[in-house]
């Protein structure tokens, strides 16, 4: 297929085909805890499972950074692309990698430190706390590579490679997946094997980027020594990036509420429940996301080089897309609840039941998060990151959290298990709201 650069005019085929390498590169992503979840529920038992489960939301949050970075970035170079300014980009470009190395190094030792105060916080106990340490410094030590990960996932589409940036995160997943089976099915090293196959994929998904962008390549970026510390820039990118993080942190932030609660109210089964739901929740957000992604970097471009006819454009195909890709991604939620429940906790017929019927209940989330999801990534291509952070902020952290504390209280389990929705419901009102107070702003309707 011939190269689609982001100066074109996108139809159906072509949008679907420009974002397609970034929405099975965010599937990859999320599948490492998939995989990991799977082997360790199966192999270890289901104290390993919930491990897992309370100890990735820990890794993160302090990952958040690299989304931030990553996506703000992205959209701030696309838009300085757009302006004919290529060397600069590159410029700003290298800063921010280096950026994320700098800011990982300092998180991870931030990462050991919390670890075990946030697990004994959620109350974790025993052997549940013995798995939830072990398996979580493992993850933590490959934390910096995991930041890289997640910010060159932004940038391969920033620099027309959406193709590239796939196959590494293929070769990523694919490594992930043949290291879990090796490690814990044939070795049987448990929770720590899985742990490791996952440290180990991310530090190739983060050092095959390095290698590309830091030597001649036809791609649009390029790592240069002729770089140096751009303040403005930063904190441009950093600001403009914040929705993300603020999704991202915040998303972590509730999922430690969600097993809080769930602890409270059901034990470690509630935790499994919720980790197998939230598998499911991983894949369809990363469609999502890596629809946001793809399309970012052409809204900034076109609205750098002030093509308010492309805006349009792109806008109104994305609505439809997102849209549609809900209700799809809702039925697949509704079918694939008791197969998915079997595939993870088949060996556990209450745990079973309790995971189909949440599964039902939490579905209905889907048919809203894509248009929300889209609507802050948007703003945030628009280089309008305030706005972009407060619909970030209200839909993953206030909304939600609302909802996780006080509809327990009225429907118990089954209050939690819908609040997701609930905050969805919420967060689209005020989606809409934006969306129609700006276009007169950004010309995009």
């Amino acid at each position: 297929m011939a190269r689609i650069h982001l100066s074109e005019h996108f139809s159906y085929g072509k949008l679907t085909c420009f974002v397609f390498p970034s929405i099975i590169m965010m599937i990859f992503t999320s599948i490492y805890s998939v995989v990991d979840g799977l082997f360790v529920s199966n192999f270890v038992g289901k104290t390993a499972f919930a491990a897992v489960n309370l100890t990735a939301p820990v890794s993160m949050v302090l990952a958040a950074a690299g989304f931030m970075i990553g996506t703000g970035g992205s959209a701030l170079i696309g838009k300085t692309l757009g302006e004919g300014k290529r060397d600069a980009a590159n410029r700003y470009f290298s800063m921010l990698i280096a950026s994320v190395v700098l800011g990982g190094v300092v998180l991870t030792a931030v990462g050991f430190a919390v670890l075990r105060p946030a697990v004994l916080l959620l109350g974790a106990e025993g052997q549940l706390l013995k798995d939830s340490i072990l398996y979580g410094r493992i993850i933590l030590a490959a934390q910096t590579f995991f930041m890289l990960q997640t910010t060159f996932q932004s940038f391969f589409v920033t620099a027309e490679k959406p193709t590239l940036g796939l196959a590494v995160t293929v070769l990523s997943g694919l490594t992930n997946m043949a290291l879990d089976a090796l490690f814990v099915a044939v070795f049987h090293w448990g929770l720590a094997g899985a742990a490791f196959a996952t440290a180990v994929s991310q530090v190739a998904g983060a050092l095959i980027p390095i290698f590309y962008f830091a030597v001649p390549n036809d791609s649009l970026l390029r790592l240069t020594r002729k770089t140096k510390l751009y303040p403005k820039v930063l904190w441009s990118a950093c600001a403009n990036g914040s929705s993300e993080m603020v999704s991202n942190l915040a998303s972590s932030l509730v999922a430690l509420l969600y097993n809080y609660q769930l602890m409270r109210l059901l034990g470690e089964n509630g935790v499994a429940a919720y980790g197998v739901i939230m598998y499911a929740g991983f894949i369809f957000a990363a469609i999502n996301m890596g629809y946001t992604i793809g399309i970012s970097p052409v809204i900034s471009f076109h609205y750098g080089a002030n093509n308010r006819g492309e805006l349009k454009n792109l806008f109104q195909k994305s609505l439809l897309l997102v849209s549609g890709g809900g209700i799809v991604m809702f039925l697949a939620a509704e079918t694939a609840a008791r197969p998915m429940a079997r595939l993870f906790v088949g060996y556990d017929m209450e745990l079973l039941e309790l995971t189909v019927h949440a599964a039902h209940i939490f579905a209905f989330a889907f048919l809203l998060n894509g248009v929300n999801t889209f609507a802050s990534a948007f703003f945030t291509a628009l280089n309008d990151g305030v706005v972009s952070a407060v619909l970030s902020f209200l839909r993953t952290f206030l909304f939600e959290m609302i909802c996780i504390l006080c509809l327990p209280l009225i429907w118990g389990t089954d209050g939690l298990w819908s609040a997701m929705t609930a905050a969805e419901a919420a967060s689209l009102l005020v989606t809409v709201y934006f969306l129609l107070r700006k276009r007169t702003v950004y010309h995009y309707a």
